[in-house]
């Protein structure tokens, strides 16, 4: 372990470091920091460090960067992530609460991650095996269609026109609106199939063939789902980044939404709401780039991840501050929906 003015050198080198882009030596450091000691304590403090694998020197220069143990380090030391003002949280919260729908969620969420981090943000959606169904609507469009609507916790609606096998009155319609609603109001998703195996049995014999194919769209509907789609912003961003790998390996990876999912998928805790932060090697599938990420939901229900990709030199607490953020005003805005 570090002594606490150890750790105070560290955490200069990498505030200078990623600040300024270059390595950072002993006489800045004691010229820009109150560090209480003098340039000669700096340097063996520095060679310490070196000696341990925080930092290192990248060329014959005399300055210092941080390695990723260094950063791992600093973050897991960090004191607090920088709050954002009253000003930028009441600009998140006005942006988005304009949101229609959960599209529109998304993409302003994905959108303003990127612009407050100046990183490359990624949202994941809501799957559907974690949501439960709100309500379930059939709109009738003439006597012999109607349109299904599934609206779920998570704001999600999924819309689906069916071919009705006969003339139906409306009166009909409304009874069968309100049977599908009783029986799975609140229910997940996965659940559905096996609470409607045998509702077509316990109707009167004419509203069978009628309900039979409203529950084969239905059950089709949640076959159909989207899972796995992921979006993303920022990618501009990465424009002045330094990237280890190289930057042709992060726009790649950026196109794969599976790379992403499983980048995602490796910052899940037993607490969804827990900020983790992966940097560099720790990343198995994009060595080089660091990732602050955290769940959103609805109550204590995580339905997905959020996040923000970048370089190793990346400012950590105002990142983590904003994902931070973000995924709450996100969540409030599912709870409240």
């Amino acid at each position: 372990m570090l002594d606490d003015r150890k750790l105070a050198v560290l955490r200069a080198i990498v505030e200078d470091y990623v600040s300024t882009n270059e390595p950072v030596g002993s006489k800045a450091l004691a010229e820009r920091h109150n560090l209480k000691v003098s340039p000669a304590t700096v340097r063996n403090d520095m060679a310490a460090l070196e000696e341990e694998g925080y930092i290192t020197q990248p060329h014959t220069s005399a300055g210092r960067v941080p390695t990723d143990k260094g950063y791992r380090l600093f973050v897991d030391r960090l004191s607090q992530v920088k709050p954002l003002s009253g000003a930028e949280r009441r600009a998140i919260e006005t942006f988005l609460a304009g949101a229609v729908d959960l599209d529109d969620v998304v993409t302003r969420t994905v959108r303003l991650l990127a612009q407050l981090t100046r990183q490359v943000a990624v949202v994941q959606y809501p799957t559907l095996t974690r949501s439960t169904v709100r309500h379930v609507e059939l709109v009738p469009l003439n006597d012999r269609r109607v349109m299904l609507v599934l609206i779920t916790n998570t704001g999600r609606v999924e819309q689906r026109v069916i071919e009705l096998p006969e003339v139906v009155e409306d009166t009909r319609i409304a009874h069968l609106r309100a049977v599908l609603n009783a029986c799975l109001d609140g229910c997940g998703l996965g659940n559905v199939p096996e609470l409607v195996a045998d509702l077509p049995e316990r109707l009167p014999l004419e509203d069978r063939p009628v309900v039979a194919t409203i529950l084969s769209v239905l059950l089709e509907t949640l076959v159909e789902r989207h899972d796995e789609k992921i979006v993303f912003a920022g990618a501009a961003n990465l424009a002045g980044a330094d990237f280890s790998t190289g930057l042709r390996d992060v726009l790649e990876a950026l196109e794969e939404q599976v790379v992403l999912m499983r980048l995602l998928g490796e910052t899940s805790t037993d607490t969804p709401s827990a900020l983790t932060v992966r940097i560099g090697s720790e990343n198995p599938y994009l060595r080089g780039t660091s990732i602050v990420a955290t769940g959103y939901g609805s109550g204590d229900n995580q339905l997905a991840r959020l996040g923000v990709l970048g370089p190793t030199r990346m400012d950590y607490p105002v990142t983590m501050g904003a994902v931070r953020a973000v995924a709450r005003y996100v969540s409030q805005i599912l709870a409240a929906s």
